[in-house]
C-alpha cells in the first residue's frame, strides 16, 4: 500500500490517548445505554388487523348478511393492500374481520384504519333502519401489561365496579401507563316483569305500556326565556330516578289508571343473560386490565404498578381483595434473564475458545473486542429505542459468535507478522494494510444475507426484523473494533516474541505440512471432490423432504389455554353450566395455582400472539396457570384425554393449546371450502372433514360452521289480523316481551345509564310449549289467542354464515398429535383431497389456512428480496475481487452449508421453520465470508511470485488457523441457544451448516478454485 494512503490501524497506534480515551467512552455508554433500554417479552411489531361488529335485533342470519355484511364487504374491498375480509353472520349480530397484507408502519396502519372506516361509515347509510353500530377494535397492538381480579364477599357487582373504576382513576395518573379498561362488569338493568295473560285481561297492549315509560323518562327541551339579562331555562322535573319511581308511573286500563307496581314486579337487577363474564377461581369477578405507552420501561413500571395496588389494596373494605393473576413484567424480566444466562455462557464460551486457540495475550485481546461491539451495538439500540427482548438478545447471541472473526483474523495477523520479526507497531497496521477490506467485504457480505428477514413485508418479518438491524449493527462494530482497537491493544497486551523464534515460519509445523499433502492431493483429484460435494449436496436437498416444516414454534410459557365450545345457538345457560362442571374439575387438579374463566368470548390480550376470539354465546375460554413446564405438559395430556372420552363434557367440543411464538393463526391446521352455495360448501367441507379425519397425523378435525338450529315460524295470517286490528308488531313486542324483554327507557344516574326492560315472568319466559296461548289484544277488547291468527311451525336456520373475501366458506380445522408440525401435517393430507379438488363443481375451490398459510406468507416475502439480497452480495463480491470469474466462483459457495443443515436437523430432530430459514440463508454470507477472505489470499500469494498451485495450497496453509477458529467460535457459541425453543432450530441450522463450510473452504474451495482456472501442477 502506497505510505500516503490512510491506514487506520497505523493511525490507531501513533494516536494511543485519543484511542483510549474512545474505548472508554464506548464501554461507559454501553453501559449507560443497556441501563436504560426498555424490556420486552416479544419486539414491538404493528397488528393489521382490525374488527368492526354490527346489532340488528330481530334479523336472521341471512338477513344480516345480505343487508349488513355484503355492503361492508364490497366497500372494504376498494381498500389497497389487503391481505383477507373475513365476516360471519349470527341471527341479529355480524361482524368483521380485516387483515392487512405486509408490515406497515404505525402512521401508515393508522391511515388504513381512518380509510376503513370512511368507507365503513359510507355503507352505513345503505344500513337498514335498526342496524346499531359499527362497533370498532382496531388496537390489536395493545397487549396488557397485568390483569387484577377484584373480588369481595357479600358485594354486589355494582358495588365492584364502583370500587373497580376508583382503581381505574388511580392507575391512570401512573406516569408511562396508557389505558386501563374495566372489564367482567355487567350492565345493570331494572325490570318490569308482568304476566302477559294479566297486561292482555286489562286491555293494555305491550306497545301501550311502552310508549307510557318511553315517554316518562324521554329527555325533552322545555325552552328558555330570554330577558334583558340572562337568559333562563325551563327545567321540568318527574323524571324516574330509580326503582321506586318506574313503580309509581301511572298506566291507563279500562278508563282507569293504575301504578305501574300494582300490575307488575319492579326489580332492580343485570344484564340477562350476560353477554360477557369473568370468572376467577371460581368466583365472578371485575377485571382491571392495564396497558402501557409503547416505549414504557415495563419492569419499572411494573413495579410502580405494584406499589400502587399494594396502597389501594390497604384502602379497600374488609373481605374485598385484589389478585394480579396476568404479570408481564415478571414473564419479561424472567425471560430477559434466561437470555442473558444463555448469552453469559455464549461470552464465556467464545472467550475460551479466544484464550485456548490463541493463548493468554492474544485471548485477552480478542475477548477485549467484545465489550467493545456490544457497547457500540447498545449504544444504537438506546438510540432508536430498540428494547431488549426475544429477538435483540437472540440477535446479540447470533452474533457473539460472529463478531470475534475479525479481531481473531487481525490478531493472528500481527502475531505471524512479529512471529517474522516485525516490529509491534508495523506488524498491527500491517493486518489493515493486508486482511481490512476483504474483512469488510465479508462482513458486508454476511450482513446481506440476514438482509431478506429486515426488509420482509410481512407480520412474520416485521416481528423478526431485528435480526438483521443488530446483527448488522453488531458485525459492522466488529470490523470497526478489529480496525481500530485492536492493533492498539494489541500493541500493548500482546505478549514479546523470543529472540530465538523471531524469524521461524509459523506455518512450518507438522500439522501444517500434512494439510499441505491433503490440499496437494485434493487438486490433484479435484474432479472428484467437486462431484462428490455435488452429490452431498443433492442428497441433503432430497434429505429435506424429511425434515418437518414448521412456521413458529410453542412457546415455554407455564399457562394452557381451555376452549369449550358448544355448537352454534347454544345459550350462555348452558355455557355457564359447563364451566361450573370444568371449574370443579380444575379446583381438584395439582399444580394449577390459579385459573381463569371467560364466558361469551376469549381472553383478552395478555400475549402477544393471542387473537382473542369474537363474541359468542356458546363459547368459553379458561386461562389455566400452571407450576412448570411438567406440569403444563401432564395437564395438558390429562384434559385432552378428558375430552377426548366425552364422558365429561359430551355435549361441547374441548381444545388444550399451548401459547405460540409468532402471528396467530387459530387451529394450526385448516383447509377452506369455498363457493357461492352455503348447501354445496356444507357438502364438500363434510366430505374434505372425512377425509382428513382419516389421518394419523391430527387431531379433532372439526367444522367451523355446524348443522342447523331450530325455530319457531310464526306465520301471521294478514287477513284476520287486520280484522282483529293487530299488526305483525305487535304480535313482534308481545313476543319480544314475553321471552328477551323490551328496553324502553334509561335511567341517568351520574355518568351511568339504567336501561328499564320490560318482559314477562320467569315462569311464562320458560313455557315455550304455550306460546299458542299467548293471548294478544283485539281492537274490540277481546283476547285473542296468537294461534288465532298465526300458525307456529318449527323450522331450521343456518346459526352461522363464514364469508371469505366475499365467497361463502367452510373451513375444517383440525390440531396436530404431538411432534408433529402443522406445515407437515397439511402437506401429507393436501395430496389426499385431489380426488375431492378433482371432483369440485364450477365457482368452488379448496385452499390451504392455518400455520402451512402463514408460513408462505411469510416465505414469499423472504424470497422476494432474494434478487436484492443477491445484487448486493454481488456488488460487494466484485467490489473486493474485481473479477466476475471469481465473483461467480465465490457466489456458488453460498447454499453448500446445506450440506450440513440436513444432516444436523435430522440427528436432532428439529424442524426447520421461520426462523431456521434465517438461520440457512445468512449462513450463506457466513460462508462466502471465509471464500471471498482466501480467495483474495491467493490472489495475493499469486502476487507475490508464487505459481497458482502453490500459491493456493499456501493461501489455504495461512488461512487454516484463522478459518477454523472463526468457526468454531460460531459453532460455539450456539450452543446455548439450542435449548431455545425459539432459536434452537435456526442455532442447530447455522452449527450444523459452519462444520461442513468449514471444511468445504479448506478442501471444496481450493480444489474448486484449481478446476475453475484450470491450474496445473508446476514441474
Amino acid at each position: 500500500m502506497n505510505e500516503r494512503e490512510f491506514n487506520l490501524s497505523t493511525w490507531a497506534v501513533t494516536h494511543r490517548s485519543m484511542v483510549l480515551f474512545l474505548i472508554l467512552a464506548t464501554l461507559l455508554t454501553g453501559v449507560f445505554s443497556y441501563l436504560r433500554l426498555g424490556r420486552a417479552e416479544d419486539p414491538i411489531f404493528n397488528v393489521p388487523m382490525m374488527t368492526a361488529s354490527m346489532v340488528w335485533p330481530g334479523a336472521t342470519t341471512r338477513e344480516v348478511q345480505d343487508q349488513v355484511m355484503n355492503r361492508l364487504e364490497r366497500k372494504l374491498r376498494e381498500l389497497e393492500g389487503y391481505d383477507f375480509i373475513k365476516t360471519f353472520s349470527r341471527p341479529g349480530y355480524g361482524a368483521l374481520s380485516l387483515r392487512m397484507s405486509g408490515r406497515m408502519t404505525k402512521a401508515r396502519l393508522d391511515e388504513t384504519w381512518y380509510q376503513a372506516r370512511k368507507k365503513i361509515n359510507d355503507a352505513r347509510q345503505e344500513f337498514p333502519e335498526g342496524v346499531l353500530g359499527p362497533f370498532f377494535n382496531d388496537e390489536y397492538n395493545d397487549v396488557y401489561l397485568s390483569l387484577h381480579a377484584l373480588h369481595g364477599d357479600g358485594l354486589s357487582l355494582t358495588e365492584l365496579r364502583e370500587l373497580a373504576e376508583g382503581v381505574q382513576r388511580e392507575i391512570q395518573s401512573i406516569a408511562e401507563v396508557n389505558k386501563v379498561h374495566v372489564l367482567g362488569t355487567q350492565p345493570e338493568k331494572i325490570f318490569v316483569e308482568i304476566s302477559s295473560r294479566k297486561l292482555a285481561g286489562l286491555g293494555i297492549s305491550p306497545q301501550t305500556l311502552i310508549d307510557t315509560l318511553k315517554r316518562q323518562n324521554q329527555l325533552n327541551p322545555s325552552g328558555f326565556a330570554e330577558t334583558p339579562g340572562d337568559r333562563l331555562f325551563m327545567r321540568v322535573d318527574g323524571v324516574a330516578r330509580d326503582a321506586t319511581d318506574i313503580g309509581e308511573i301511572p298506566i291507563e286500563a279500562g278508563g282507569h289508571l293504575l301504578r305501574l307496581k300494582d300490575i307488575a314486579e319492579i326489580k332492580p337487577g343485570y344484564e340477562d343473560p350476560p353477554s360477557f363474564v369473568i370468572r376467577h377461581n371460581a368466583r365472578q369477578v371485575v377485571v382491571i386490565a392495564i396497558t402501557m405507552n409503547r416505549h414504557a420501561n415495563i419492569l419499572d413500571l411494573g413495579q410502580r404498578i405494584d406499589a400502587r395496588m399494594a396502597s389501594i389494596q390497604a384502602g379497600l373494605p374488609a373481605g374485598v381483595t385484589l389478585e394480579k393473576y396476568a404479570d408481564q413484567p415478571r414473564v419479561v424480566a424472567e425471560s430477559i434473564w434466561e437470555f442473558e444466562k444463555s448469552f453469559l455462557e455464549a461470552l464465556a464460551i467464545v472467550l475460551a475458545v479466544s484464550f485456548f486457540a490463541l493463548g493468554r495475550g492474544a485471548g485477552i485481546v480478542v475477548a477485549a473486542s467484545v465489550p467493545l461491539v456490544l457497547g457500540m451495538v447498545l449504544v444504537v439500540m438506546h438510540a432508536f429505542d430498540w428494547n431488549l427482548d426475544r429477538i435483540s438478545l437472540g440477535s446479540l447471541i447470533i452474533a457473539l459468535g460472529l463478531l470475534v472473526d475479525d479481531a481473531i483474523i487481525a490478531v493472528e495477523m500481527m502475531v505471524v507478522k512479529m512471529e517474522q520479526g516485525w516490529e509491534r507497531e508495523r506488524a498491527a497496521s500491517f493486518a489493515y494494510t493486508s486482511t481490512a477490506f476483504p474483512m469488510l467485504t465479508g462482513t458486508l457480505v454476511t450482513v446481506a444475507g440476514f438482509l431478506p428477514v429486515g426488509f420482509a413485508q410481512s407480520i412474520a418479518g416485521e416481528y423478526a426484523c431485528g435480526i438483521f438491524w443488530i446483527v448488522g449493527v453488531a458485525l459492522l462494530a466488529s470490523w470497526l473494533v478489529a480496525v481500530l482497537f485492536t492493533p492498539y491493544l494489541g500493541v500493548l497486551l500482546l505478549p514479546k516474541i523470543k529472540p530465538g523464534a523471531t524469524h521461524a515460519d509459523p506455518h512450518a509445523s507438522p500439522l501444517h505440512d500434512r494439510l499441505r499433502r491433503l490440499l496437494d492431493l485434493c487438486l490433484t483429484h479435484r474432479k472428484k471432490i467437486l462431484l462428490a460435494t455435488l452429490l452431498l449436496f443433492l442428497a441433503a436437498g432430497a434429505g429435506m423432504g424429511q425434515v418437518q416444516q414448521q412456521f413458529f414454534p410453542t412457546a415455554a410459557r407455564p399457562e394452557l389455554l381451555v376452549e369449550l365450545r358448544l355448537k352454534e345457538g347454544s345459550s350462555m345457560a348452558a355455557t355457564e353450566a359447563l364451566v361450573f362442571r370444568m371449574e370443579n374439575i380444575l379446583k381438584n387438579t395439582p399444580d394449577i395455582p390459579y385459573f381463569t374463566a371467560y364466558l361469551g368470548a376469549g381472553s383478552p390480550r395478555f400475549y402477544l400472539s393471542l387473537e382473542p376470539e369474537l363474541p359468542n354465546p356458546g363459547y368459553a375460554q379458561f386461562v389455566l396457570m400452571t407450576t412448570g413446564s411438567e406440569a403444563r405438559e401432564r395437564i395438558r395430556t390429562e384434559l385432552m384425554a378428558l375430552f377426548d372420552k366425552e364422558e365429561a363434557f359430551p355435549e361441547a367440543r374441548g381444545r388444550v393449546t399451548r401459547l405460540e411464538f409468532g402471528p396467530p393463526v387459530g387451529f394450526p391446521v385448516q383447509f377452506r371450502v369455498i363457493g357461492p352455495d352455503p348447501g354445496e360448501v356444507k357438502r364438500i367441507a363434510a366430505r374434505v372433514r372425512d377425509q382428513v379425519r382419516a389421518s394419523p397425523l391430527v387431531r379433532d378435525t372439526q367444522l367451523n360452521w355446524n348443522d342447523q338450529v331450530r325455530v319457531q315460524k310464526i306465520r301471521v295470517d294478514q287477513e284476520k289480523a287486520r280484522q282483529l286490528g293487530i299488526a305483525s308488531t305487535d304480535v313482534s313486542n308481545a313476543l319480544q316481551l314475553l321471552f328477551s324483554g323490551v328496553p324502553v327507557a334509561q335511567l341517568r344516574h351520574g355518568e351511568t345509564l339504567t336501561e328499564v326492560v320490560v318482559r314477562a315472568e320467569a315462569a311464562e319466559r320458560q313455557a315455550i310449549d304455550q306460546l299458542e296461548d299467548l293471548p294478544l289484544p283485539a281492537r274490540s277488547g277481546d283476547l285473542v289467542p296468537l294461534s288465532h291468527l298465526a300458525a307456529i311451525e318449527p323450522g331450521f336456520e343456518e346459526p352461522v354464515l363464514w364469508r371469505w373475501n366475499r365467497a361463502m366458506a367452510v373451513s375444517v380445522r383440525a390440531d396436530v398429535i404431538d411432534g408433529v408440525q402443522a406445515p407437515h401435517a397439511t402437506e401429507r393430507i393436501w395430496p389426499t383431497l385431489q380426488a375431492i379438488r378433482d371432483s369440485l363443481p364450477p365457482g368452488y375451490r379448496i385452499e390451504q389456512g392455518g400455520a402451512i398459510e402463514e408460513s408462505e406468507k411469510a416465505n414469499r416475502a423472504l424470497f422476494a428480496l432474494f434478487p436484492v439480497m443477491f445484487l448486493v452480495m454481488l456488488f460487494f463480491l466484485m467490489m473486493q475481487l474485481q473479477s466476475f470469474s471469481r465473483m461467480g466462483m465465490v457466489f456458488l459457495t453460498a447454499p453448500l452449508g446445506l450440506i450440513g443443515v440436513v444432516p444436523a436437523l435430522l440427528l436432532f430432530q428439529a424442524p426447520f421453520g421461520f426462523v431456521a430459514l434465517l438461520g440457512v440463508i445468512a449462513l450463506g454470507g457466513m460462508i462466502m465470508r471465509n471464500s471471498v477472505i482466501l480467495v483474495d489470499q491467493i490472489q495475493h500469494e499469486i502476487e507475490a511470485g508464487l505459481d497458482p498451485w502453490r500459491a493456493i495450497i499456501e493461501a489455504t496453509v495461512r488461512r487454516a488457523r484463522p478459518v477454523i477458529l472463526t468457526a468454531a467460535a460460531a459453532i460455539l457459541a450456539m450452543i446455548p441457544l439450542t435449548r431455545s425453543i425459539f432459536w434452537g432450530p435456526m442455532a442447530i441450522s447455522i452449527m450444523g451448516g459452519l462444520v461442513v463450510a468449514t471444511a468445504l473452504t479448506l478442501v471444496f474451495l481450493p480444489a474448486l478454485y484449481a478446476a475453475w482456472f484450470g491450474v496445473k501442477r508446476q514441474e
